[in-house]
């Protein structure tokens, strides 16, 4: 199973997909040889409650997870806290919904839900909680109370920052990691396709949360940083910027 556990389903917050562009960006997703991702949706994307209400109309669901053109995708969503940082949240589809649509109280930047209130909000869900690109300039996790560090279940090592700050990121996220006994996982952070296949992870196949936590915290798993990572996301970006100053137009 190659699974990445950062992406998104659409290009920004402002820029929704259609249903066509999701099947089409999933097609790429598997074509760069993913098996697996969980979709973490910003939970204050335009769409975020219609989303995950069409991918419940439109297609198959076993397990924990949707097949969707050959792959195994799980649902989650990339909440802002108060306090600075994003917070991953990967569970089922009627968790993610449910804990999307309490959020709508939550998604203007003056508004957003405290880190504790978060934690206390997911303890009825049954998800995994994985703390984004913990160490970004813009929204770090090093600042938060040391319960709020340990309580995840995994630290994301974020294609993103790769490409930002190099090679020598990965050990930096990993030795704040390892400080509070937390394993790490690799994110692409993918809006554009083009970023696929940037950073994934290498698991036992899994069907469930229950499983991929397992898996996880056992650390039976390879997260592999593709050679091609540089390009990938330089072309994604690239692409994503004429979109948007199109669009904005």
């Amino acid at each position: 199973m190659q699974i990445d556990f950062h992406t998104h389903a659409n290009l920004s917050k402002k820029i929704t997909t259609s249903l066509e562009d999701f099947k089409e960006k999933m097609r790429a997703a598997k074509e760069s040889g993913l098996t697996a991702l969980a979709i973490t949706e910003h939970f204050n994307s335009a769409n975020i409650v219609e989303l995950y209400q069409t991918l419940e109309t439109e297609f198959s669901y076993q397990a924990d997870y949707y097949q969707i053109e050959g792959l195994k995708v799980f649902c989650g969503l990339e909440v802002d806290v108060k306090e600075t940082g994003h917070f991953l949240v990967i569970g089922t589809r009627e968790d993610i919904l449910t804990i999307a649509q309490i959020l709508v109280a939550f998604q203007d930047e003056e508004n957003f839900i405290a880190v504790k209130e978060l934690i206390a909000l997911l303890e009825d869900f049954n998800v995994l909680k994985i703390g984004a690109h913990p160490l970004r300039e813009s929204t770090p996790w090093y600042h938060h109370d040391q319960a709020v560090l340990k309580q995840f279940d995994a630290y994301d090592l974020n294609g993103k920052d790769l490409y930002t700050y190099g090679s020598g990121i990965e050990e930096r996220v990993r030795k704040f990691a390892k400080k509070y006994n937390v394993p790490v996982v690799g994110g692409s952070d993918t809006h554009h396709h083009l970023q696929y296949g940037s950073i994934i992870n290498i698991l036992p196949e899994c069907d469930t949360i229950n499983q991929l936590r397992k898996v996880i915290r056992s650390g039976n798993y390879e997260t592999k940083i593709s050679p091609c990572l540089s390009e990938k996301v330089k072309a994604a970006n690239e692409v994503k910027k004429m979109i948007k100053e199109k669009t904005l137009i």
